[in-house]
């Protein structure tokens, strides 16, 4: 199986030569950046369809995730569309991320769709560098269909951890890649040098649950769900959220006093993949 591997990535090349060609020229970059969106706003009406229930489980735990103003400061990592708005809790106060600009008027109507919210600003910024954010200012981060692209999953989760204050969660929703020694994952690695250009910057074979985990946060839950589109090589989702650990014990006690010592814990908690 391995061996095929690099031969059908030749002849997956040669069928896409020009949209290679295009990419090391710099010309493909600024036209995918422009498509793109609109090809997102198709996928994910579809997919928030398939995947209604599960969603509104996952965001439905913000709604108590409120910090010292009352009100939930959410930012949403790679916000694309806007497509998630519809299933956050009435009062949040969204900030919403993404490296291209050009998804800006997808998020107006969104946002116009979506009067329950309260939206503070459009970051144009890589996940990568969010240094338009200050440290422990938001309350939650959504990251959905985000780490899959970007060029250092490691240091987008560093900064999450940044932007979050003490005890915030991120709430994720990611394609992983398929089991290892699977035709589907010998397809995925046949397929992902096209795909990168394509999906811009998507790639079909990252673990993103080995970042997570790796990420020292305090607590981290997960579970696997099966892709929403059979005909797409993605492959398997996962779903979860991960807890900021507070610095100290003390600390912890200094910010909420009734808290006693023994309830304050700095074990990370792994909860394994559900539905494999």
């Amino acid at each position: 199986m391995d061996v095929l591997v690099p031969l059908l990535q030749l002849l997956v090349l040669l069928l896409t030569l020009p949209l290679h060609l295009m990419a090391l020229l710099g010309c493909w970059q600024p036209l995918c950046k422009t498509y793109f969106p609109y090809l997102m706003a198709v996928l994910t009406s579809k997919s928030n369809r398939k995947m209604e229930g599960k969603k509104r489980e996952l965001f439905s735990q913000i709604k108590g995730l409120t910090g010292a103003s009352g009100k939930v400061d959410l930012l949403e990592l790679g916000c694309g569309t806007g497509a998630n708005f519809q299933f956050y809790p009435p009062g949040c106060r969204v900030t919403c991320l993404d490296p291209n600009p050009h998804f800006e008027k997808f998020l107006t109507k969104s946002m116009a769709e979506n009067r329950h919210l309260q939206y503070e600003r459009f970051v144009v910024a890589p996940g990568e560098d969010m240094r338009q954010l200050a440290d422990g200012s938001m309350d939650v981060v959504v990251c959905t269909l985000v780490l899959c692209s970007v060029q250092s999953p490691r240091k987008v989760l560093q900064e999450v951890k940044r932007v979050l204050r003490p005890g915030g969660v991120l709430f994720f929703w990611e394609h992983v890649t398929e089991p290892h020694g699977s035709w589907a994952f010998m397809w995925q690695q046949v397929l992902e040098p096209t795909w990168k250009h394509i999906g811009d910057g998507c790639c079909l074979t990252r673990e993103t649950w080995k970042d997570l985990e790796n990420a020292q946060f305090s607590e981290v839950q997960m579970e696997r769900q099966p892709p929403p589109f059979k005909w797409l090589p993605v492959g398997p989702h996962i779903m979860g959220k991960a807890v900021k650990l507070f610095p100290s014990p003390k600390a912890l006690i200094c910010s909420f006093p009734s808290l006693q010592l023994e309830q304050v814990t700095h074990q990370p908690t792994y909860l394994p993949l559900r539905g494999t």
